[in-house]
């Protein structure tokens, strides 16, 4: 459990991300099959994919950085072959209102019982941010070498599963406005109208403000995030690489995954 917290401990330069959750419990529902299920030209289903893509990104930074799943229930498989190779902590964690704790039981485990498909329905993104964020309190809670509260101001990338961006190349473009905003404790990627807020960093020290967001009955992500957000404009090849909710767009995002 130390070493999954290493990268808490350490404040400068790409240091500064404490983990990293896949949201993939959404419902996909025009989608007709489960988004994290899809499969990329290459074979690979979506899930692996962004898992892979986390791997190279925390071996990049020679950090063990931990990588959850978000999928509320559903207990999506994760390539064997992922996990063997992989020095981070891989594991699912379970929506905040599902079940208000962490499930620490390692990805190769046996599976989440489905009982809570309501809530899969119906808990929205922001109970998935808030039970990541917590995660993260409690692994730099239980290492001794964390001996301040600087972890705090370590930050969650979250990425979904309505994405094929690259997660190193979305950390590479939204770090540098960690120093460049530090006022702002979300920052996500942007177009001319619309904001992205599950592709984008959450500064580990607003989760108390998040549970209290949440614990009054609030799940509008805009709402929670507009006073608080610093956007980032989406670099112009990654416009047909997020935001798919049909075959159709799927396989336009594909298409463009190819040509980057």
């Amino acid at each position: 459990m130390l070493e999954v917290a290493d990268s808490l401990i350490k404040a400068d330069g790409f240091n500064h991300l404490a983990g990293i959750v896949i949201l993939a419990g959404g419902a996909s529902k025009r989608m007709g099959s489960q988004k994290a299920e899809l499969i990329l030209p290459t074979g690979e289903r979506l899930l692996d994919y962004h898992v892979r893509q986390a791997l190279e990104l925390s071996a990049a930074m020679m950090s063990n950085i931990p990588i959850m799943i978000a999928d509320n229930g559903r207990g999506f498989s994760i390539n064997p072959n992922l996990i063997k190779s992989s020095k981070s902590s891989i594991f699912r964690i379970r929506d905040y209102l599902s079940a208000n704790a962490l499930s620490s039981k390692n990805i190769s485990g046996k599976n989440l019982s489905n009982k809570d498909d309501k809530s899969i329905e119906t808990g929205g993104a922001l109970v998935a941010i808030e039970a990541a964020l917590q995660s993260l309190k409690r692994l730099a809670r239980s290492n001794p070498l964390t001996k301040d509260a600087s972890w705090q101001q370590s930050w969650l990338l979250v990425i979904s599963c309505d994405s094929l961006i690259p997660v190193t190349d979305l950390w590479q473009k939204l770090q540098p406005y960690i120093t460049q905003a530090a006022d702002k404790s979300v920052i996500c990627l942007t177009d001319d109208s619309h904001l992205y807020p599950l592709l984008g960093l959450y500064r580990l020290d607003m989760e108390p403000d998040l549970k209290r967001y949440i614990d009054d009955g609030q799940r509008q992500v805009m709402k929670f995030i507009k006073p608080i957000v610093q956007p980032v404009p989406f670099a112009k090849a990654w416009q047909e690489l997020t935001n798919f909710n049909t075959p159709k767009d799927f396989s336009r995002a594909c298409l463009a995954l190819n040509n980057l």
